[in-house]
């Protein structure tokens, strides 16, 4: 039963892995987007049609990428070009993601024969597991390892390399100067502007494939309007239960999606609370993460000193 446990909290986990990861890499640069949930609900739908038109799960996932990029790059354009205010913008990018999202799905429903869009059956196939040529059926380690979708692992391995681009790399470097100083990074000689771009942009990108995850895995490839869920919200504040690490976020995330599947799982004669209890759980242990790291005195340390205020160039 723990097995089972731990295999299905890291699926339900995989979507908030990216939209945690593509929320830091948009929080180092110091721009709060708080529009996590309108980026993963385009790369929802681009993703989800691009696979339904194509029966390609890679061009499926290309697809999500660009979606979730090229909105990402509208709260861009707005609040590094323009000045706009990020957390309005953000809002309104959720809103507007959530609302075309479901505008598309309504419009392709009714262009469909029998008034429902499933995803190809090739498709299906292609998203179900990775082949590792018998390991998943080791026991234990197999299902523990082994038995995912490629979501799974794709999620995983940009979590480990946004980690070291961030760390160790001397662009990282500069982009978490950025998020600290911009005036002062921008006196050293970093691009700045382009910078900001760049992890905006591919953070966006990012978010869109967990958007994708939503759409074609959580659904059973079936399309349904508001498939991701509030995801994004918790991605917002896993960034600092992560404390803006993309390393941490893999074990975060995993947390939340044991969270988010326990009513399937807890014991009914020790725990008797309905399953709305299950349900509201992650949103309230959000809200505690976001209370907790307002109200602890020494939890700034970690926090990009810029994040959600513009940099006026004229001003430094």
């Amino acid at each position: 039963m723990i097995i089972k446990f731990i295999a299905a909290a890291v699926l339900a986990g995989t979507p908030l892995l990216f939209g945690t990861v593509g929320e830091i890499l948009n929080e180092r640069v110091g721009h709060l987007n708080l529009g996590v949930e309108g980026m993963m609900s385009i790369g929802a739908c681009a993703g989800f049609m691009v696979g339904y038109i194509t029966d390609s799960f890679a061009l499926a996932i290309i697809a999500a990428f660009l979606g979730g990029a090229l909105s990402a790059l509208i709260y861009a354009v707005l609040t590094v070009t323009f000045f706009a205010n990020q957390n309005v913008t953000g809002l309104t990018l959720t809103i507007f993601g959530i609302g075309l999202s479901n505008f598309v799905g309504v419009y392709m429903i009714g262009k469909s024969p029998d008034k429902t869009l499933k995803l190809p059956e090739n498709i299906t196939a292609q998203m179900r597991s990775v082949n590792f040529f018998g390991l998943e059926e080791l026991p234990v380690v197999g299902e523990l390892f082994f038995s995912y979708n490629p979501f799974v692992y794709i999620g995983i391995i940009i979590a480990l390399i946004c980690a070291y681009y961030l760390h160790h790399t001397k662009m990282g470097l500069n982009v978490r100067a950025i998020g600290e100083n911009p005036g002062a990074a921008d006196a050293a000689g970093i691009k700045v502007t382009m910078l900001k771009y760049i992890n905006i942009i591919i953070g966006g990108g990012i978010c869109g494939i967990g958007g994708a995850y939503c759409a074609m895995i959580n659904n059973g490839g079936v399309w349904i309007s508001d498939n991701v869920g509030g995801l994004g919200w918790i991605a917002v504040a896993l960034v600092i239960f992560a404390a803006w690490k993309p390393n941490y976020a893999i074990l975060g995330s995993f947390v939340f999606g044991g969270l988010r599947i326990l009513k399937f799982y807890a014991p009914k004669s020790i725990f008797p609370f309905p399953n709305a209890f299950y349900d509201m759980l992650p949103f309230l242990i959000t809200a505690i993460v976001l209370v907790a790291s307002s109200m602890k005195k020494s939890g700034g340390a970690q926090i990009p000193a810029s994040l959600g205020l513009n940099y006026f160039r004229e001003e430094r």
